[in-house]
């Protein structure tokens, strides 16, 4: 469904942040692409939802392909007509507006207004607080609320692929595990997820593919659960290690084995 072959991307004209990155997100599956920050993942985000432009980023390399179209250079507005659609990492909710006028933005580009009443439904039927606090002004909502609303947003424009960059960043752990199973509920009505995340454990739980990104690279991949048992995951970004997979602090890793697959 969606294909990234070979990108490059510089910031500038100078600083090289992509370097040569293949990823591939079939139609139906939720995806994973996981890394410590730096490491290329939201570059990777702003390249597929057209970005690139406002952050003085440019794709010099490779192409983006979706449903078989090349979308490397395409217009945001043209990419969220195509069918994918971005939740921004921090959320990004329009403070100063309602519940409900936040999801009236995400349903901008869809004419047909008995498509949009069926998708506020949709989100209603997802976010039962949302339809508590449909009159409340978004600022006033909580953290977890506010992503809710912003994953809420994005589902307003009835998309085929739904790219989440870190929806579990600064949660407590039980909305954790709340974003995480609506995430599955989202996939299980017919939309395809690409999941960027840090937490390791929460995204390959849900995910049936995973990709690696270090430096700019895939340093490895493969299905998720297969990742989850890896001792090298399992060191690196699960602080676990050693036998009966003790508790370990990210400062006390010593190393990471990175497993480059053009070097297999």
């Amino acid at each position: 469904m969606l294909e990234i072959a070979n990108l490059e991307v510089v910031y500038n004209e100078v600083i090289l942040v992509l370097r040569g990155l293949s990823i591939e997100v079939p139609e139906g599956d939720i995806v994973a692409l996981l890394g410590a920050n730096g490491a290329g993942k939201t570059t990777t985000v702003r390249a597929v939802s057209g970005l690139l432009d406002v952050h003085e980023g440019e794709a010099t390399k490779g192409s983006i392909t979706w449903k078989g179209k090349d979308i490397t250079h395409a217009k945001p507005s043209e990419i969220v007509e195509s069918g994918i659609t971005q939740v921004m990492e921090g959320r990004r909710v329009f403070a100063e507006l309602t519940v409900d006028e936040n999801l009236a933005t995400g349903g901008f580009t869809v004419q047909d207004k008995a498509k949009t009443a069926e998708s506020y439904d949709r989100v209603m039927d997802l976010f039962p607080i949302l339809a508590e606090r449909r009159k409340q002004t978004a600022g006033y909502l909580s953290g977890g609320e506010q992503q809710m609303l912003a994953i809420g947003r994005a589902l307003m424009s009835d998309p085929e692929l739904l790219i989440l960059d870190e929806p579990s960043l600064g949660l407590a752990p039980m909305l954790i595990e709340q974003i995480r199973d609506i995430i599955v509920d989202i996939n299980k009505q017919g939309v395809s997820v690409l999941l960027i995340e840090q937490n390791a454990m929460m995204a390959l739980s849900i995910a049936k593919h995973g990709y690696i990104l270090e430096t700019g690279k895939v340093v490895m991949d493969g299905e998720a659960q297969k990742l989850l048992g890896d001792e090298d995951v399992q060191e690196f970004y699960l602080g676990l290690h050693g036998e009966g997979g003790e508790r370990k602090s990210f400062r006390d890793v010593k190393h990471y084995k990175r497993r480059k697959r053009w070097l297999s």
